[in-house]
């Protein structure tokens, strides 16, 4: 049996433990990412700092174009979602009639809407390149449990041993495709769940971005220090409650409970992606994970006066860093 053709865009502390998770599954892996990141990779491989026992996996290719790989059996997208447009439109050399393609972004994805009746945002896909390039049918929802950072060229330290990844198809089945890219990344170690109800999934993660990654930035402080503050763990609470409340309007039941998160992230020094681009100077997931929540709350007459508050403050500090997108 022939090898998985695997590529993953945008290889950076994500993408670069998903594709060594791949390469350790036995895929024939390939990422696509650039500067420093991509020499490392190309000559060292990629060396994964965990808990327990780093290891180091060389991939089968790595360049920053994806015109030299040919077709793929599955893309995994990991590149921030500012990004997303410029990925479209490089993406093509990469699909095949059969080729999926799985986003492991923050936030309301593009797709999130399709097959909705009366929900629409496009602001999320608003020139359209995302569903003419890719297609909601290539598509596999994708979330992501790993707190990751790039701490040298090629080296991503991992804060702890609870990684998942979350796939599912927008319509709920449970395909053949899921299937098989949920078993080459159990074996190369990833926790994998392949969910029937991917939207509920998204706003399982969305309550714990929310209730971390805008705090972070605004403080400039990992959560286990901004929780040190009782204001802080009220504004999480209330947090919690609204953006649970938002997608109860949707028809989505979950848990509201911050009590787990908070037991969890009090001992973690792990800053959030959306703190780490910050003061990176990127762009950061402001529009999807923000101003998209709250959009689908205007929508559905949902009050959310912690969560538009919080919003201002992230809103005007990247403005300010002229990191807006």
């Amino acid at each position: 049996m022939s090898r998985l053709k695997i590529c993953v865009y945008g290889a950076g502390a994500i993408g670069g433990h998903i594709a060594a998770r791949l390469a350790l599954g036995g895929a024939e892996t390939s990422v696509i990412a650039r500067g420093a990141q991509l020499e490392a990779i190309a000559s060292k491989g990629i060396t994964i700092r965990m808990p327990e026992e780093p290891f180091t996996m060389k991939v089968d290719h790595a360049t920053n174009d994806p015109a030299t790989l040919g077709v793929q059996d599955h893309v995994i997208v990991c590149v921030k979602t500012p990004a997303l447009p410029e990925i479209a439109a490089r993406i093509a050399p990469l699909l095949g009639p059969d080729t999926t393609v799985s986003f492991m972004i923050n936030g309301i994805p593009w797709w999130y809407c399709d097959g909705l009746e009366g929900i629409d945002l496009p602001q999320l896909d608003p020139t359209g390149i995302l569903h003419r390039e890719i297609g909601a049918h290539r598509t596999l929802g994708g979330v992501v449990y790993s707190g990751c950072t790039v701490v040298a060229p090629g080296v991503i330290a991992v804060a702890h041993d609870r990684n998942r990844l979350v796939i599912g198809e927008l319509d709920g089945s449970i395909s053949p495709r899921a299937q098989a890219l949920a078993d080459v990344l159990s074996v190369g170690g990833m926790g994998m769940e392949i969910s029937p109800d991917i939207r509920k999934a998204v706003w399982v993660k969305l309550l714990v971005n929310l209730g971390s990654a805008p705090l972070a930035v605004i403080t400039g402080q990992p959560m286990s220090s901004n929780l040190a503050e009782p204001a802080v763990v009220g504004a999480v609470r209330s947090i919690y409650a609204e953006a649970g409340a938002v997608a109860a309007s949707l028809g989505v039941q979950i848990a509201t409970d911050p009590e787990p998160f908070l037991a969890n992230t009090r001992s973690s020094n792990h800053k959030p992606s959306m703190l780490q681009d910050y003061e990176l100077g990127r762009k950061m997931e402001v529009s999807t994970m923000l101003d998209a929540t709250l959009a689908l709350a205007r929508m559905k007459g949902v009050a959310t006066p912690t969560l538009d508050l919080v919003a201002g403050f992230v809103r005007l500090k990247a403005r300010a860093a002229g990191i807006l997108a």
